[in-house]
């Protein structure tokens, strides 16, 4: 299934079935008993990762930015059950990530309300439960977070600033609670979309100069620069996932309809393949973007007019348009986050 969130003011997320090809058909919804902002806006949220799945499949997460609330669903043979609605910690939740049991969301917030960082355990039934001593201040108040992610070697996690261009670091401790580790300033301004890769390599798209930049991370949180921005000559690059086997990486480029092809090399630096459009004219404003786990099958949401078009991923990691499914049910604008089981 393929899983996106319409953002309304009554948050729904749709589920949508896929086949052996990965074409999509059939969509359910579900209320996620939450708030979107129902903005009507091309990336409302302003973030990646707004919608995701565990690490083992079995619970899908979302948050409510306009009710201050994440819901967590059970994710059932073909369809979803909702589980619990619980506080986000803070104000305008937009991004999350998860580790083992522990689930984590940004917090936007506002000039009386910090941004912030806030820390959940799951429950093996789905439940979640904030984490004492679990919400740690960002760089700044009016942080602008843009993404969470969590390296799965060394428990690392690192929020993106758009506002204060920073990357923030962050040690994820057994109980869950989090240990600042390095502030630093992004390469490339406004970094947005990240990503982890196995061996600990950072993927950081930059919506300033439409590149992507790769670092690693030490033990001690400590970034080294592998690729300093590299440009893809593209308009808001904001998003940006890594096929299973990690050779490459894929980045939305909402200002130009267009999906930018990166090899990662082996020394993990980058090096642009080329640019395709997300739909066939090229008119689609793309935004968050997910793999599936076998990586035969791209797919992005295009948040101007509500659909999601699948690509196949060939045996060189390139990409191929299969289908823009229309029939989604989600809002023309205004939608947001996408995950695929």
């Amino acid at each position: 299934m393929v899983f996106s969130m319409t953002n309304a003011v009554n948050n729904s997320i749709v589920a949508i079935q896929r086949d052996m090809a990965g074409m999509l058909s059939d969509t359910e919804v579900y209320m996620t008993h939450g708030n979107g902002t129902g903005a009507q806006m091309v990336d409302p949220l302003g973030s990646q990762g707004s919608v995701i799945l565990s690490g083992d499949g079995r619970f899908l997460f979302a948050v409510n930015t306009g009710s201050n609330n994440i819901s967590s669903f059970l994710v059932q043979q073909d369809s979803l059950m909702l589980v619990d609605v619980a506080y986000s910690g803070g104000l305008r939740p937009n991004s999350l990530a998860t580790i083992d049991n522990f689930l984590y969301v940004t917090n936007s917030g506002n000039a009386a309300h910090p941004s912030n960082v806030t820390g959940f355990q799951v429950s093996p039934d789905g439940y979640l439960n904030q984490i004492s001593g679990g919400t740690m201040p960002l760089s700044a108040a009016n942080a602008g977070p843009g993404c969470v992610v969590i390296s799965h070697l060394g428990h690392k996690l690192v929020v993106s600033e758009k506002t204060t261009n920073a990357l923030s670091i962050f040690q994820v401790q057994s109980d869950g609670t989090l240990l600042l580790l390095k502030i630093y300033r992004s390469i490339g301004e406004v970094p947005f979309g990240s990503a982890f890769l196995n061996n600990n390599l950072l993927l950081v798209a930059e919506a300033g100069p439409n590149a992507l930049s790769s670092y690693t991370i030490a033990a001690d949180g400590v970034l080294n620069v592998i690729s300093d921005s590299v440009l893809n000559n593209q308009k808001a690059t904001c998003w940006v996932s890594v096929d299973p086997k990690e050779k490459h990486a894929y980045t939305s480029n909402a200002g130009s309809g267009t999906i930018t092809d990166y090899l990662i090399n082996n020394d993990g630096s980058l090096s642009v393949v080329g640019n395709i459009g997300s739909t066939p004219q090229g008119t689609g404003a793309p935004l968050d973007s997910a793999i599936d786990k076998s990586g035969q099958n791209f797919y992005v949401l295009n948040g101007n007019e509500g659909s999601i078009s699948v690509f196949k991923i060939d045996e060189n990691r390139h990409l191929s348009l299969l289908q823009v499914y229309k029939d989604t049910t989600l809002p023309q604008v205004g939608a947001q986050g996408l995950a695929v089981l």
